[in-house]
C-alpha cells in the first residue's frame, strides 16, 4: 500500500559524472559515474558516457548520496498555509536533499478522520514536489480522550499515529492506542513529556534559565514520560517511536528497553545534536523549541547514541512560524524551528567535519534509518533502484539568511550562521525535484 504521494512529472534521464558515491547500505564509498534512465539508476561505473539526449552533470568533487527521509515534518496544512503548505514544504525538503517527508497531524483541523487524510493525499498528488506521507492523530482533536478510528485511517494511508505537540496524557491512553494500533501494521509516535513539569517553562531548566530568569523545562519531564511509555509498550508488546529525544536520561531508558527486546525506535533533531542551552542566552526566539536545547552532557550523549545506532534516525521537527509570531520577546514566542533546508549542512558542519560522526553514519541515519521505520523502500544508489538521491557540494560555505529559504517561513535556529555543505541537486521518485540556481 502506498504511504507517500507526489505530483507527477517526467521521468529523469541524467548522467552524474565523477562524484563520490557514499551509500552505506550498498557498501559504496568511491568515485563513480551514475547513469539515470527513465527515473531509475541504470548503471554505475567509472567511464560511463551519456547516451544521446541524456544531460551530463559534472559531479567531480561532489557527494552523491541516497536521498534523505524526514519522519517528522510540520507542513501546516490544513489550516496555517500562511506558514507552510505542501508545495513550499516539499520544495524546502527537496532543497535540503530530502526525497520523502511525513507530515504530523497537529494541524487545524487535526488530521483525525479518514476524510481529512484523504483530502491531504489528494493535495499531495497535485502539489508535493517530493513524496509526502502523513501521520494521523492518536486521539480525536488531540484531546487525549477518545481514540481515532485507527484501522480506517491506516486503510486510508496513514504512516503512523501521533498526537505530537501533546503528550499522551495517561498510561491508559497509551495502552489503548498500542492495543488498537496492532491491528493496523503501524506504530505510535510519542511526544514524551510530563506536562505537569513543564507548565510555564520557556527553556531547559538549569543554570542558564536561572541566570536569565526564565521558567525552566527540566529534562526529567521527558525522561519520566519515556520510561512510562516504554513500560506500557513492553507490557503490551506494542510498537512505538519516540520523537525528538533531547535528554541523556531518556537514552538510558531507551537502551534498557531495546536490550529487553521492546519494539521501540527513536529520533533526534539536528538542533539537539549541535546546540545547547548556552546559546539561548542570546534570547533569540528562533532558539526556542520543545523539547528545549539542553546541556552539553545531553548533546554529547545524543551524538553518541546516534553514532552507535541506539537512536535510529535524524528527524528535523521542521516547525514553520509566521514572522509576526516569532518576532516577539522570547517568553511570548511559540516553540519551533525550521530545519529541512539546513539539516544536512548543520550536521555535516557540526559533527562530520569535527570527526564526531562518520559521514556514512550520518547518511544512514538520515536515509535508510527513517525509511525503515516508515515502511518505505530505502533510497539507494544501486542499479535498478528508483532514483532517489541528492548531490551535495561538501566544500560549499554559505550563510543561512532569511531570503534564502524555499520554505514559506524563515524561523531557522541557524540564521546568520555559516554552514559547510550544500545540496546542489535532488532527484526524488525518479524526477528532478531540486537543482540549485536552476
Amino acid at each position: 500500500m502506498e504511504r507517500t504521494w507526489s505530483r507527477p512529472g517526467p521521468a529523469l534521464d541524467l548522467l552524474l559524472k565523477g562524484g563520490r558515491v557514499v551509500d552505506p547500505g550498498e557498501g559504496i564509498d568511491e568515485v563513480q559515474d551514475v547513469l539515470i534512465r527513465k527515473g531509475k539508476v541504470a548503471e554505475l561505473g567509472t567511464s560511463l558516457e551519456a547516451p544521446g539526449g541524456v544531460r551530463e552533470v559534472d559531479a567531480r568533487g561532489l557527494l552523491v548520496l541516497p536521498g534523505f527521509v524526514d519522519l517528522h515534518t510540520h507542513l501546516r496544512t490544513p489550516g496555517r498555509e500562511d506558514e507552510e503548505d505542501l508545495a513550499t514544504g516539499t520544495r524546502a525538503a527537496a532543497a535540503g536533499g530530502y526525497v520523502a517527508v511525513f507530515g504530523m497531524a497537529n494541524t487545524d483541523p487535526v488530521v483525525d478522520t479518514a476524510a481529512l487524510l484523504s483530502g491531504l493525499i489528494e493535495r499531495a498528488r497535485r502539489e508535493a514536489v517530493v513524496p509526502a506521507g502523513f501521520f494521523a492523530a492518536v486521539s480525536r482533536g488531540l484531546a487525549g480522550e477518545q481514540l481515532t478510528e485507527m484501522a480506517e485511517l491506516a486503510e486510508a494511508g496513514a504512516v503512523g499515529f501521533s498526537d505530537d505537540g501533546q503528550p499522551l496524557a495517561t498510561a491508559q491512553l497509551v495502552r489503548r492506542a498500542l492495543q488498537y494500533v496492532k491491528l493496523t501494521d503501524r506504530f505510535v509516535a510519542v511526544h514524551a513529556e510530563d506536562a505537569s513539569l513543564v507548565r510555564g517553562g520557556q527553556m531547559h531548566e538549569g543554570p542558564v534559565s536561572a541566570r536569565l530568569g526564565l521558567g525552566g523545562m527540566p529534562s526529567i519531564a521527558e525522561s519520566i514520560d519515556v520510561q512510562r511509555v516504554l513500560e506500557v509498550v513492553a507490557y503490551e508488546d506494542g510498537r512505538v517511536h519516540l520523537c525528538h529525544l533531547s535528554a541523556a536520561a531518556s537514552l538510558e531508558h531507551l537502551e534498557r528497553a531495546k536490550k529487553a527486546g521492546v519494539r521501540v525506535t527513536a529520533e533526534v533533531t539536528p538542533h539537539h545534536l549541535t546546540m545547547t542551552d548556552d546559546e539561548v542566552a542570546s534570547l533569540e526566539s528562533t532558539l526556542k523549541m520543545n523539547p528545549p536545547l539542553r546541556e552539553e552532557s545531553d548533546r554529547a550523549a545524543l551524538v553518541k547514541a546516534l553514532k552507535s545506532g541506539l537512536v535510529d534516525c535524524v528527524a528535523t521537527d521542521h516547525a514553520p512560524h509566521a514572522p509576526e509570531e516569532k518576532d516577539v520577546p522570547f517568553e511570548e514566542a511559540p516553540f519551533g524551528t525550521t530545519g529541512l533546508e539546513t539539516a544536512f549542512a548543520a550536521l555535516y558542519t557540526g559533527l562530520v567535519k569535527k570527526r564526531a560522526l562518520p559521514l556514512a553514519t550520518l547518511v544512514a541515519r538520515m536515509s535508510a534509518g527513517p525509511a525503515a521505520i516508515a515502511g518505505i523502500d530505502s533510497p539507494a544508489v544501486r542499479a535498478g533502484a528508483r532514483a532517489d538521491l541528492c548531490v551535495v557540494d561538501p566544500e560549499a560555505v554559505w550563510t543561512v539568511a532569511r531570503d534564502g529559504f524555499q520554505s514559506r517561513s524563515s524561523n531557522s535556529a541557524w540564521l546568520g550562521r555559516k554552514l559547510t555543505g550544500r545540496v546542489r541537486l535532488t532527484v526524488a521518485a525518479g524526477r528532478l525535484a531540486w537543482e540549485a540556481d536552476a
